[in-house]
């Protein structure tokens, strides 16, 4: 009876943990694909799980932060997916790529065009961004998930420092540090490939060149010796004949 009772209470206790752990799980998220680093470039995915036994998510609606503008945002089409992007005038306009930008991606709404994210599924909705800001650790995007039954879930509490995790928190970017040749670092990476690239070509042609130099030098070399040789044998021989024509004479 008693292995009954400690076992009885072990089931309860993993269902517990599991209640609690289980919505942490379902949360619609954002996550880059590699990393965001400040000041640069990313393509970050939304990830919207289905909560639902018996209801489809139709619709994802996720709002850009007003506070951080991002000049552009640019999501990757979705077979099943219709993308609509909104945009909205800034109050102070932003720089981007030396010029300046007066208004900005404000929303991104999917919406499905067939059965969109069935039960059991997920699904990734990717959105390239930038420029990314430096004066933050962190973006807030709050979005809204529609399912086929027309309930609606809003992922819009903002975490609040030392607090617990709302029941609906808003998804949060994580922003990584500048790193010291800016966003252009996969390009200063390929350029200084191309340049070992180049030196390792040139290096090759070098030795190549001295090889058939050197090939060349040794050649030279036997074909002196042969002759010298060669010569010397006609001189031994010339002198061997005369010797035999004044005996004969004689």
């Amino acid at each position: 009876m008693k292995t009954s009772r400690i076992a009885a209470a072990t089931v309860v206790a993993g269902l517990a943990v599991l209640g609690v752990a289980s919505p942490a799980l379902a949360h619609v998220s954002v996550q880059p694909e590699g990393t965001a680093a400040k000041g640069g470039y990313a393509v970050v995915d939304f990830k919207v799980p289905n909560e639902r036994d018996n209801a489809s998510t139709t619709k994802l609606e996720v709002t850009f932060p007003t506070d951080h503008p991002l000049a552009s945002a640019m999501p990757e089409p979705i077979d099943g997916w219709k993308i609509q992007v909104t945009k909205a005038t800034l109050d102070k306009p932003i720089e981007l790529h030396g010029k300046q930008i007066s208004e900005a991606v404000s929303k991104i709404t999917w919406t499905a065009t067939g059965k969109g994210v069935e039960p059991g599924f997920f699904q990734k909705f990717p959105v390239s961004v930038g420029a990314l800001p430096e004066d933050t650790d962190e973006l807030v995007f709050k979005a809204i998930q529609t399912y086929s039954n027309k309930e609606v879930v809003r992922w819009i509490e903002v975490q609040e420092d030392g607090a617990e995790e709302p029941e609906n928190p808003a998804p949060v970017l994580a922003l990584s540090a500048a790193s010291e040749d800016g966003h252009h670092g996969a390009g200063a990476d390929k350029a200084s490939d191309e340049s070992e690239e180049k030196d390792d070509a040139e290096a090759a042609s070098a030795t190549t060149e001295a090889a058939a130099g050197d090939s060349s030098d040794t050649t030279a070399r036997v074909l002196g010796v042969v002759g010298i040789v060669v010569g010397a044998a006609g001189v031994g021989y010339g002198v061997l004949a005369g010797r035999r024509r004044t005996t004969t004479d004689a």
